[in-house]
């Protein structure tokens, strides 16, 4: 009787349909940038909004953090189900979200060093640092200039861009604003942060999608950013962040 209960009960899962049971998708974030990304704290404004968009459509995420080139790769290799803070100018062969979020960068130096920042070409004289990828991100012009520049660098941790400039070992960083902000609060005992500086507004806004290897999860998560727009979550996430 027990072994034809077992046979039965086991037979029973079996059949029993895919969508009784909870769906999990493996998404790529970049490591800790606040306010957007805390890492292994399951929060932010970018990890906040891919998580309801998909709990929106009936899909759980378990967050992967990882440096951006690393993420991309794993993305084109089909390694991950999906990557956050992405777009089409990565080169990387994916099925991208309509646009979820959108960040604001800009060219930052220490004001005593009266360095002046009219096109993104006067980069060119400078020792920079910037976010992985930006020489991507940022169009085709700060791409010619990155290339060239032999004084250019990328940081896979972006705590680190901060701490070159307020250091004196770095004469620009470029960064979103918000991230600058957030990052200038948890470096201020370690450098002085209280030195002047000036924005050098040199980049238009820069559009996010998230990056599925699967172009019909793609469209559902598509489906439920809309709806969190429509019932008010998107909203609310993005006024928790709203200090910074």
């Amino acid at each position: 009787m027990f072994r034809f209960f077992t046979t039965a009960f086991l037979s029973l899962v079996v059949l029993l349909p895919a969508s009784g049971f909870a769906e999990t998708l493996v998404v790529g974030f970049g490591t800790h940038k606040p306010p957007y990304v805390f890492e292994r704290e399951g929060r932010g404004l970018d990890y906040e909004l891919v998580e309801a968009a998909l709990k929106e459509v009936g899909i759980e995420m378990k967050p992967y953090y990882a440096p951006l080139e690393r993420l991309h790769r794993m993305l084109q290799y089909q390694e991950l189900d999906a990557m956050a803070t992405t777009n089409e100018t990565s080169g990387v062969t994916a099925h991208y979200s309509t646009v979820y979020i959108e960040y604001q960068n800009v060219a930052v130096s220490l004001q005593h060093r009266n360095i002046r920042l009219e096109t993104i070409e006067d980069l060119a004289g400078y020792s920079v640092s910037a976010f992985q990828r930006a020489r991507f991100v940022l169009g085709p012009r700060f791409g010619k200039m990155a290339a060239a520049n032999l004084r250019y660098r990328e940081e896979a941790r972006q705590i680190t861009r901060n701490l070159l400039l307020y250091a004196g070992r770095v004469d620009v960083m470029i960064g979103d604003r918000r991230i600058i902000r957030a990052f200038n609060r948890e470096i201020a005992d370690r450098v002085d942060t209280s030195q002047p500086v000036f924005e050098h507004a040199l980049f238009p806004s820069t559009s996010y999608r998230v990056g599925f290897a699967d172009a019909e999860t793609r469209d559902r998560f598509d489906q439920g950013l809309a709806a969190i727009k429509e019932n008010g979550r998107y909203q609310t996430i993005t006024r928790r962040y709203a200090a910074y």
